[in-house]
Order: C-alpha cells, then sequence, then structure tokens
C-alpha cells in the first residue's frame, strides 16, 4: 500500500485575516479531489504569525469533505483543562463520522511563552500536565466515569471513539511519550538516515510499557521538487517504517501545494 499523504489547511500566516471560510471549505475540497488521505490544522493560542482555531477549522473541514481525514498537528493539550479538550475532541470526532487524527505537542518554543501566559497555564508544566492529560483522555472522550484533579469524578456526554493518538516531536521526551501513550509517533524531518536507530528505540520503549511499537508519521520530509522523484523517495521513507507524510507549506499558495502533493500521489 501506498504511503499516505497529508497536508496542511491555509490556517495561519498574515493573508488568513481577509482570507474568510470560503478558502478553507476550497482546500479541503481540493485535498479530498486530489485523493490525499488529510488535512491538518496547526494549534497556538497565540503565536508568530496569525493563526486560526484548530477545532473550528478542523470541524469547517469536515464538514464539507465526506472521506478526507483531519487532524491537529498538533493539539496542545496543555493549554486546556483536560475535560474542555476531551469535549472539543470527542465533539470533533462524532460530527467528523470518526474520521479525526489527534495530533499532540507541548509546542514550538520559538513562539514563546505568551500564549501560555494568556491562558494562564506556566509554560514549564506542559509537559507534566500532557501527560496527566493522555492519562486520562480515552476515558473521558468515552464517557466513562474519570477522575480528574482534586478528587474530582465526572463524566462528559455523549461520549465518542477514541481518535488514534500522534505524538508531536522529535526529542527523546516525544518518543518516551509516543511508546506510553501514542498509537504513532510525528516528528518533523528526523532524517531519512536517522530513522532506523530512532524507530529501535521507539520499539523498545514501548515494550517497556507492554504496547505496541507506535506507528510513524513525518512532518515535512525533504523531498525532490519533481513529483516523480519525489515518490521514489517516498517509497524510502516506507521502507523505513513511516506510513504518512505531511507535506510542509512552501508558501501562501497551497493550490500550488495541493496539487504537488496529488501529482506525487498518482505517481507512487
Amino acid at each position: 500500500m501506498a504511503i499516505q499523504i497529508g497536508v496542511f489547511l491555509p490556517t495561519s500566516g498574515p493573508h488568513i485575516a481577509g482570507s474568510g471560510a470560503g478558502e478553507l471549505r476550497a482546500s479541503a475540497r481540493t485535498a479530498e479531489s486530489a485523493g490525499l488521505e488529510s488535512v491538518w490544522a496547526s494549534d497556538h493560542l497565540i503565536a508568530s504569525q496569525p493563526m486560526l482555531d484548530s477545532t473550528v477549522a478542523l470541524a469547517t473541514a469536515a464538514a464539507v469533505t465526506d472521506r478526507l481525514r483531519i487532524g491537529y498537528g498538533a493539539m496542545l493539550l496543555a493549554l486546556r483543562p483536560a475535560a474542555w479538550a476531551a469535549k472539543e475532541i470527542a465533539t470533533l470526532q462524532q460530527l467528523s463520522d470518526d474520521r479525526l487524527l489527534l495530533g499532540v505537542g507541548t509546542g514550538n518554543p520559538a513562539h514563546g511563552d505568551i500564549g501560555w501566559r494568556a491562558a494562564g497555564v506556566p509554560f514549564a508544566e506542559r509537559g507534566a500536565r500532557t501527560d496527566h492529560t493522555l492519562a486520562v483522555l480515552p476515558d473521558l472522550i468515552a464517557g466513562k466515569p474519570t477522575r480528574l484533579a482534586d478528587e474530582l469524578e465526572v463524566a462528559l456526554s455523549p461520549g465518542a471513539s477514541m481518535p488514534p493518538i500522534l505524538i508531536a516531536g522529535n526529542s527523546a521526551r516525544a518518543r518516551r511519550r509516543a511508546a506510553a501513550y501514542g498509537d504513532a509517533w510525528m516528528p518533523i524531518n528526523p532524517g531519512l538516515d536517522q530513522l532506523p536507530g530512532l524507530l529501535n528505540e521507539l520499539r523498545e520503549l514501548a515494550a517497556r510499557h507492554e504496547r505496541p511499537a507506535p506507528a510513524v508519521t513525518v512532518v515535512a520530509p525533504a523531498l525532490s521538487t519533481d513529483p516523480r522523484s519525489a515518490a521514489a523517495e517516498l517509497t524510502a521513507y516506507e521502507a523505513a517504517g513511516v506510513d504518512r507524510v505531511i507535506l510542509a507549506p512552501t508558501g501562501p499558495d497551497w493550490r500550488r501545494d495541493y496539487a504537488f502533493a496529488g501529482a506525487v500521489r498518482a505517481a507512487q
């Protein structure tokens, strides 16, 4: 089976202020028509450039498509109370007919800590808060009684099926988190030559938790600009154990990027 290809929705950048919902709807429809597997939205409260809310953007994409998977790339669980994050995820999973892919990250330090301070969340505690939410998330999303902090037990309704969790990040901590909680590891361009060693480490970590080895999604792989050459390069990624790639935007022209992604898919 050919490696799956995803692209980022046009949800960030200086151009988005005047683009309206039509541009986002068009991008999702175009990705589905091109035969791409998934579209993804970045997630920050305050970033280094304008950025739409990821949950609303993904809901918009889901509403105008039928097959296309929608993904957080990646959701910052620690910015939200655990129950509130679970409510957003469960609702989006239900309204998308189980097409959600839950990428989870702890945030790119390049954006600074102002968004975390604005949310009243200590930047230094984002890793521990992420792990705590990951531990309780499956039961919260399923609608099961779940014990949170301060001996509080809650049950969300309606429940939903648990989407796959993809742990984002290139660090050893991210791989440990993927082994403990994730269905997949989602690094940014780790380098094809580095993957065998990293995936061996990931398998060993998962075995310690008595869990299956996570799948691998690579964000922004280094590919040729020629679609046929890029498709051949994806064969090497697949042989290394990668089952999905998410191509990075090359600029504000998402139509050009999606056409390239579609051409790569057709050449596989």
